[in-house]
């Protein structure tokens, strides 16, 4: 029987209607299905948070922790996005501090996401509030206690788990992975030009190389080494537990199992969730018999935020915060220097506004769009005084639009530096051929007129492009020459793409203090000598009718029901880092490896 062959029209078209039929039905579902939402919760007005006496706040800790908050919804996947902001939580926690209904804090552990630097400004502000004479009761009940969880919350000053959770603790490592074999049996070359000296600039390395180098060694074991003594410092003060003995129970891996923590003394005690609802009802003060009052800390910060935020920005707002997370780009997502630039000019133009707080939470990106970035740093810093706060990661690109601030503050855990530059030019020529047997010719008007991937740089092309990035090398060692009162040779000293934690960043002159946003903010208003400081964020919040029809049906527990990943969460956090690096265009000015420290 003759095999019969099916046309490509005949696949391609219907596939094709097929696709957009989909697509289409899928919106429509979409809007029917948010359409009936809307219209079922259209008579119902937004309600105020009023809160009982003796009300202990719920802080589930899941999800992400962003610099602002966000919520969306994925009509891919069908699923739900709420992102919390840091700031929330900060003023979510200060506020709460003076609430006389408020008793106490209940920090409830299922997998929070956010990095250790803005786990130490969350875990600061915890031990402020229990200043306040309040209480706060930690509880982690997963399958894994992780280190960071922990980390949060040590600072608690009552720590339980449940009895059979598994626990981490066990210091800090880094693995990192390597293409080199694979794009040799590839047959591509990825051709790699960095800027003069700068041997610690590692990013690179994996596309050349099959392991470490020196430089790079020494710059990860000196980081990590810098985050684990942060980290046992701060257990140590609220566990009564040495910081070498710390150190100790890791190395011996003394502990498997909440129960092993309990001997050591990082937590109170096992309990189950009923026993340590008990346990908040006593300390409320709550009646035997009469149900616990817990209010959603989540919501309530959201909530208090806004108010706050309408508040200010009705009464002249003397201090404006921009905050800024993620890859630095000219456009999209992560940071947008066409976003922030206008943020800043907005800022400028603002009589009202007398100083500004520049949150920077990044690891650099393009080398133009960082450069865009510097030059309203540096316009806005001549006119009202510009004070950086580094979050989990401010370090290249991240840093470069940090210099003309008038002072920089950092975590000692944030990731700072790495002052280099590189680009990276594939070359699949051979591969194209050898694989599938592509050829390829060239005609032009002059020897350097076509610049292709599947043509091989030439020597003088080659030494062009080094001249480039050497020069935006020189350039970025000027900026920090420049913002930091030191000399180029000074700055190239520190610099050679290396990473610092915010410990030895301050020690080198990198950054003027140790401290996170909220610091920021209280130096900013003495220093512009305000009285009342009256702080307003960047990006403005918007009534959002969609945000709000999401947190009603969150509140009705309709997230609960669709929250859940259809996609792994390092699948997807590899996704995001394809569509990094599939953005990248031209020079860049970013750290060398992502962190991601559990």
């Amino acid at each position: 029987m003759s095999e019969r062959k099916v046309g490509f029209g005949r696949i391609f078209w219907p596939s094709l209607v097929a696709a957009l039929i989909v697509s289409v039905l899928g919106s429509i579902i979409f809007v029917l299905v948010v359409g009936g939402f809307i219209s079922g919760l259209s008579d119902v007005e937004p309600r105020p948070l009023l809160l009982k006496d003796k009300t202990v706040l719920h802080f589930t800790l899941e999800g992400e922790i962003a610099e602002r908050s966000d919520i969306s919804f994925s009509k891919t996947n069908l699923s739900f996005s709420n992102t919390i902001g840091l700031s929330d939580l900060l003023l979510g926690l200060r506020t709460a501090a003076e609430d006389k209904n408020i008793a106490g804090l209940f920090l409830d552990f299922k997998g929070a996401n956010l990095g250790l630097s803005s786990a130490k400004e969350l875990r600061d502000a915890i031990n402020v509030f229990e200043e306040s004479g309040k209480f706060v009761v930690s509880y982690s009940s997963g399958e894994m206690i992780s280190q960071k969880e922990y980390y949060i919350s040590s600072a608690a000053n009552y720590s339980y788990a449940f009895p059979t959770s598994a626990m981490q603790f066990n210091g800090l490592g880094a693995e990192l992975m390597y293409f080199k074999s694979t794009l040799d049996k590839l047959g591509v070359e990825m051709q790699v030009i960095r800027g003069r000296d700068n041997d610690f600039k590692s990013a690179v390395e994996p596309f050349f190389r099959k392991n470490l180098s020196d430089s790079s060694e020494l710059q990860v074991k000196r980081y990590l080494s810098n985050l684990w003594l942060g980290i046992r410092k701060d257990i140590s003060i609220d566990r009564k537990v040495s910081v070498s003995e710390l150190d100790q129970i890791a190395e011996d891996l003394s502990i498997h199992r909440a129960e092993d923590a309990v001997k050591f003394k990082l937590i109170d005690k096992t309990l189950y969730r009923d026993e340590v609802i008990d346990i908040l009802k006593e300390k409320a003060g709550v009646k035997k018999g009469d149900e616990l009052n817990l209010v959603s800390f989540e919501k309530y910060s959201k909530k208090k935020f806004k108010q706050d935020q309408v508040l200010v920005t009705a009464d002249n707002p003397n201090i404006a915060v921009i905050l800024s997370q993620g890859d630095i780009s000219t456009g999209g997502e992560g940071i947008s220097s066409k976003e922030v630039c206008k943020l800043f000019q907005d800022v400028r133009n603002n009589e009202s506004i007398k100083t500004v707080v520049f949150r920077v939470n990044s690891p650099g990106g393009s080398a133009l769009a960082s450069d865009e970035i510097w030059r309203e740093v540096k316009l806005t810093n001549k006119t009202k005084k510009v004070v950086v706060s580094m979050g989990d990661v401010a370090a290249s690109g991240g840093y470069y639009v940090s210099t003309p601030a008038s002072r920089i503050f950092a975590e000692s855990s944030t990731i700072t530096g790495s002052i280099g530059v590189f680009g990276v030019i594939p070359f699949i020529g051979d591969m194209l051929t050898d694989k599938l047997g592509l050829t390829f010719d060239r005609v032009s008007t002059n020897k350097h007129s076509v610049l292709s991937l599947n043509k091989k740089l030439t020597k003088e092309e080659l030494s062009f492009l080094q001249e480039e990035v050497n020069q935006i090398y020189l350039d970025f060692l000027s900026r920090v020459a420049e913002g930091r009162g030191m000399t180029i040779e000074e700055v190239n000293r520190v610099a050679r793409g290396r990473v610092w934690t915010g410990d030895d960043a301050l020690k080198i002159g990198l950054v003027d203090e140790i401290g996170g946003i909220s610091d920021a903010i209280n130096y900013a208003s003495k220093q512009a000598g305000l009285t009342t400081a009256k702080v307003l964020y960047y990006p403005l919040q918007k009534e959002d009718p969609f945000s709000d029809l999401m947190e009603k049906i969150q509140e009705e527990e309709f997230a609960k029901s669709t929250n859940e990943n259809y996609v792994s969460d390092e699948i997807l956090d590899y996704y995001k880092k394809l569509r990094v690096l599939d953005n990248i265009n031209g020079i860049q000015m970013r750290l060398p490896f992502y962190i991601n420290l559990n």
